[in-house]
């Protein structure tokens, strides 16, 4: 032998050698971490029957005869879902979570650290309650965050998303995804499935509706929160939602492989509850189940939330579909198996020990971050005369009134909280026995105004009802309509399968009898979505909102309302004083008057609108270079001083306006923001990093992003509509 077979007969000692040691260790080679994840799946496929396949391109992707677990999914936009069956039709007991305040109230924080810290705990909760034998269940896929925009406050499911700007939604989406994965460097704690892809923004007659607009508003506007997630979280799973875009149902659209999968690299393409069936009797695209699965599945579809799998063995009997075909769409749906390390030995996974851990929603920890949430997200929406905070010393007797003052109210997607505090709850433990808390719930406005007049100050809790009803059906998370079949009596009313008729507020008529008989009256508005309280923001000295469903509702209000936390909150949406000044609901082109960046006439508040109990001037407004090329960051800065006497939050907002470009822009863009904590008389510096590729617009003739050469205008403020300093910026 020559020096090369000696050295190849070796190798084929040293591989027999191990390869017993590696059989001992692995079941089968795809349990192998240290192969490619390529070939651990295309080991696991060849393994696996065709019935077993078929399975997996449901919720439920486990192969008990291989001991491949399930990955499992549950609701998760602002907590894990977990109900018993007289809920919401899960199986087995109630399993207590953290519940946060709707993904409005998250937003409004203004805070996507924090945001990510939340998204953190219910990753955390999903995989201990997955990793905890007496659980016996699978939740490791959380279908959220809700990546739409919230482009009209008619819009039932506003009370899922984090606001109506792409910019800001895209950054909540990024941080949510992100708290979910978690921090370790290889395996994720839980993975996110966005919804819903895309436009879903009605929910009348939404089952067979098309969203219709042009190139550049979907590379602009609709997709980029959903792009965000994916391209800067990491998000590999999204839903597709019922209505169709441009005539074509998002189920079967191209725009599902040619973008969502080829481009930002997802890997699970679910369809949504009835969506598939929903191709044949309202879409009316084909005659049969079985057609529309083959069709969803030729689109890229590997997750139903259907009928899909007797259709689907019959397409391969009669070579509709090919097996090669399903390992395709399963070879994308095990990569996520394989991030939440369900292939690997469990103790090699750093989750393995979790199930010994205390349970995660009753330590300091996990209650610390809701506590922080609920504070964070209350918006100041006036206080003349600085009437609040309230003095407790000064108070021998407070009325607390209103439907909404002793109950937190859970929504479609809510959970079951470990506990749950009511503001009438909140403000008794705030001001304690030496003060006189009169309670009047509103059946009977007698009691309101008699409540009112025994007391010093009287605090009026109204909102809307998140379900419009009693308790969900059973079915509710499979149907289309979201159960459809719950009482809205009052027009206001919102939820998942109804839009708003109206947007004012019923409720505003209890707030006038109180305030007749109290001028010293405060609102509470505890609501999904925005109101028109023309009279209330005329008459009313101070004003809080709130998104309903967290745990720590009444206990944030009270500290609020006594001065022990000054808010910071921003709103998230534009407040219209009436649905004259919106656009037709199906008008989707939001150049027509939506959202701050269109939007026309003055509103009630403006978008990113929210007042301090202290003062905050600014000054020094710099920026790293007077031009930036077109693929530079430039870095904003801004002193801002805190010139009252109260410690306190500013939400520092930057936006843009272009001053010469070749197309149609808005009138400004938020392209920054930073939440930051100021003593009083102590001066921060902001920073805030802004790229040129952010200033882009898509060019529908070349099909690409454009930056151009142009002066922008860098605007700085507090809210959309108050811009305290500028800047010119040059884009060589």
């Amino acid at each position: 032998m020559d020096r090369n077979e000696y050295f190849v007969a070796f190798m084929v000692l040293v591989i027999l050698a191990v390869m017993p040691a590696r059989s001992q260790a692995h079941a089968y080679p795809f349990n192998d971490p240290a192969l490619p994840a390529e070939k651990r799946i295309d080991n696991l496929l060849s393994l696996m029957t065709i019935d077993e396949k078929v399975g997996c391109l449901g919720t439920r992707t486990g192969v008990p005869r291989l001991g491949v677990p399930n990955i499992g999914s549950s609701e998760g936009i602002h907590g894990v879902v977990q109900r018993d069956k007289s809920q919401g039709g899960y199986h087995g007991s109630a399993i207590t979570t953290t519940q946060f305040p709707q993904p409005p109230g998250m937003g409004e924080s203004w805070d996507p650290d924090l945001v990510r810290e939340a998204a953190g705990v219910e990753g955390y909760e999903a995989r201990f309650i997955t990793q905890t034998p007496k659980y016996d269940r699978q939740i490791l896929m959380l279908w959220g965050p809700q990546a739409d925009l919230a482009r009209d406050p008619r819009w039932g499911r506003s009370e899922e998303v984090y606001g109506e700007d792409p910019f800001f939604n895209g950054t909540m989406v990024t941080a949510f995804v992100k708290g979910l994965q978690g921090d370790d460097p290889k395996y994720w704690q839980a993975a996110s499935l966005l919804k819903h892809f895309l436009a879903n923004s009605n929910e009348n007659l939404r089952t067979k509706s098309s969203s219709n607009f042009d190139q550049r508003l979907f590379w602009e506007y609709y997709s980029v929160p959903f792009r965000m997630g994916f391209l800067d979280g990491g998000a590999k799973a999204v839903m597709a939602s019922y209505n169709s875009w441009n005539g074509t149902p998002m189920a079967i659209n191209p725009i599902l492989k040619s973008v969502v999968e080829d481009q930002w690299g997802v890997d699970v393409l679910s369809s949504d509850g009835g969506a598939v069936k929903l191709l044949v009797t309202d879409h009316k695209r084909f005659p049969t189940q079985k057609e529309a699965v083959v069709a969803c599945l030729k689109a890229g579809i590997n997750q139903f939330l259907d009928t899909y799998q007797d259709e689907t063995k019959a397409a391969l009997k009669d070579g509709s579909i090919t097996e090669k075909e399903i390992d395709e769409l399963l070879g994308r749906k095990f990569q996520i198996a394989i991030k939440l390390g369900l292939l690997d030995p469990p103790a090699t996974v750093p989750f393995a020990a979790i199930k010994d851990s205390p349970e995660p929603w009753n330590t300091a920890k996990d209650k610390e971050v809701s506590q922080k949430m609920a504070l964070e997200s209350v918006v100041l929406l006036k206080n003349a005369n600085s009437f609040l905070p309230l003095k407790k010393d000064s108070i021998k007797s407070i009325a607390v009134i209103g439907p909404l003052a002793d109950s937190v109210h859970w929504d479609w997607y809510g959970g079951t909280p470990p506990y749950a505090i009511t503001p009438l709850r909140g403000i008794k433990e705030a001001v304690g026995p030496s003060v006189k808390v009169n309670y009047a719930a509103d059946e009977t406005a007698q009691a309101a105004v008699k409540a009112a007049e025994a007391s010093d100050v009287a605090v009026v809790v109204v909102g809307n009802d998140p379900t419009c009803g009693p308790d969900m059906p059973h079915d509710w998370h499979n149907t289309p309509d979201g159960g459809g079949t719950l009482p809205c009596t009052v027009p206001s009313d919102g939820r998942e399968g109804r839009d708003r008729q109206v947007i004012t507020l019923d409720q505003e008529q209890l707030v006038r009898q109180v305030y007749a008989v109290n001028p010293k009256t405060v609102v509470i508005l505890i609501s999904s979505f925005p109101f028109a309280i023309n009279w209330s923001q005329e008459n009313v000295p101070a004003i809080l909102h709130m998104a309903h469903s967290s745990q720590d509702e009444g206990a944030a209000l009270a500290k609020v309302l006594f001065g022990d936390y000054n808010p910071g909150g921003r709103l998230v949406t534009t407040w219209p004083k009436s649905t004259d000044q919106l656009p037709p609901m199906m008008d989707y082109n939001i150049r027509d008057g939506r959202t701050y960046m269109y939007f026309k006439g003055e509103p009630l508040y403006p978008f990113g609108y929210g007042l301090s109990y202290t003062s905050f001037q600014y000054s020094n407004l710099k920026t790293s270079s007077a031009e930036i090329a077109k693929d530079g960051t430039v870095t904003v800065s801004v002193d801002v001083t805190n010139t009252g006497s109260m410690a306190g939050d500013e939400v520092v907002q930057l936006y843009v306006k272009h001053l010469k470009s070749k197309v149609e822009r808005p009138r400004e863009e938020l392209k920054g923001f930073q939440r930051v904590s100021i003593q009083p008389n102590e001066k921060k510096t902001v920073t805030i990093p802004l790229e040129a590729t952010d200033l882009s617009y898509w060019d529908e003739k070349l099909g690409r992003f454009q930056v151009e050469a142009e002066p922008v205008s860098l605007m700085v403020g507090d809210s959309s509509a108050d811009i305290k300093l500028d800047a010119k910026l040059q884009i060589r």
